[in-house]
């Protein structure tokens, strides 16, 4: 017998739950890519997309491609072979992003955060300080590394660039997070960002996008393709080149929807304030989780600092069962799709996502048949259910006039 003959919930960190408008959007016809109203859809895309990173005075191009396929255009329109890239890796993506760097000529530098921790902006400015030669041409981090969940402080690491007196261009990965929790490109100094569709955005797996500041676009290097420059992406003088070649019809039409559903429906600030209150709420309910841990067997935070615990991702570390195992039992026998551990997690760790689509129903949801699956594997836990929903109760309006999205301090003094 199988429990799982309904909808299926998908707990992932990417591709997130697609929202039906945005497939029902999706759903239609070929349209006309010379002219028209495609033509005016896609113009609209670019004041939306500014907004969900605040970036007003940057400029934005999109391209057929995923995150990585973002990764590489923002190497290559900046940097040259034999530039020096410095990398801040808390988890696996930054150090992806650097692997990407030395394979198309650049030198890589690493530094590493200690496990489960955020990378440390004293020495991202130690080692600019030691740079007098300004060899380093560029800083690389990730905002959220979803193996790890890690968060890390953007704004800290540019205070720690200007510290130094550092001329690199400052890039940064939101891939993960962009939409769901606080990015602001302009005033928090980020010269490149690069993202994608199937996360925060909603729109499924296919769209990558490259953020750029006036210093990043005059920082030209001999890494540039046609395919990658993004000059043309930006200032195209036919529709055709702003993606080299035929347009991503289909999935335009999904992105115009779910920004229209994030940017001009819900608005940004609450789309980021929703995910604070689910993600504490999933926080809440681990931390209950983890009081019955021991070094045998049980499961908790992977992030041990809690202010670097990401609002759209949290990892959990296991010790006594097979998380794999774990994963595949709630998806078959009970329809609950769970993240895998990646990289040097796979086997030590699961991952429920937070991101997106998502609501009280679906958070509390993914929350009770973890803990039903963990309890079928035998893994000693007290129930944090009951946690997870006075998060939610309480950042609730009330007619006592309770402010909305509120976290109330004895969670966070507990689990946050």
């Amino acid at each position: 017998m199988s429990l799982s003959f309904g909808r299926d919930i998908l707990s992932i960190p990417g591709p997130s739950v697609m929202p039906d408008r945005v497939l029902a959007a999706m759903h239609r016809a070929a349209p006309n890519i010379y002219e028209g109203p495609l033509v005016d859809m896609v113009a609209g895309l670019t004041p939306d997309l500014k907004t969900v990173a605040g970036a007003a005075a940057g400029d934005v191009a999109i391209y057929v491609s995923n995150g990585h396929g973002a990764w590489e255009a923002a190497l290559a329109n900046t940097l040259s072979r034999g530039d020096r890239v410095l990398v801040l890796e808390s988890g696996r993506f930054a150090a992806g992003w650097g692997q990407m760097a030395e394979m198309l000529g650049c030198e890589v530098e690493i530094i590493e955060a200690p496990d489960g921790r955020p990378v440390d902006p004293d020495a991202l400015e130690a080692r600019l300080r030691a740079d007098r030669g300004h060899e380093i041409k560029a800083v690389l981090v990730v905002q959220v590394d979803t193996a790890s969940s890690v968060l890390n402080d953007v704004p800290a690491m540019r205070a720690a660039i200007d510290a130094a007196g550092h001329p690199a261009l400052f890039m940064v990965d939101c891939i993960a997070c962009l939409g769901s929790i606080p990015f602001e490109f302009d005033a928090w100094g980020v010269d490149v960002m690069v993202a994608a569709s199937q996360k925060g955005l909603m729109t499924p797996p296919g769209l990558g996008f490259v953020y750029a500041s006036a210093k990043a676009r005059a920082h030209r290097g001999d890494l540039i393709t046609q395919y990658w420059n993004w000059d043309l992406r930006f200032d195209p003088e036919m529709f055709y080149q702003r993606f080299c070649g035929t347009a991503p019809t289909h999935h335009l039409f999904g992105l115009r929807e779910a920004l229209t559903m994030l940017v001009v429906e819900e608005g940004v600030e609450a789309a980021w304030a929703r995910h604070r209150v689910l993600a504490a709420a999933v926080r809440a309910c681990v931390a209950v989780w983890e009081t019955a841990a021991s070094p045998e067997t049980g499961v908790g935070f992977h992030v041990g600092v809690p202010a670097a615990r990401s609002d759209v991702v949290t990892t959990l570390r296991v010790a006594g069962f097979d998380p794999d195992a774990m994963r595949g039992f709630a998806e078959s026998q009970m329809g609950l799709t769970l993240g895998a551990g990646i990289g040097r997690f796979q086997g030590r760790a699961f991952r429920i996502a937070h991101m997106g689509h998502l609501n009280p129903p679906m958070i509390l949801g993914a929350l009770g048949t973890a803990e039903a699956a963990l309890r079928a594997f035998g893994v000693p836990i007290e129930s944090g259910l009951g946690a997870a929903a006075e998060v939610i109760s309480r950042a609730l309006p009330t007619a006592a006039g309770r402010s909305a999205h509120a976290i109330p301090p004895r969670v966070a003094a507990a689990g946050e």
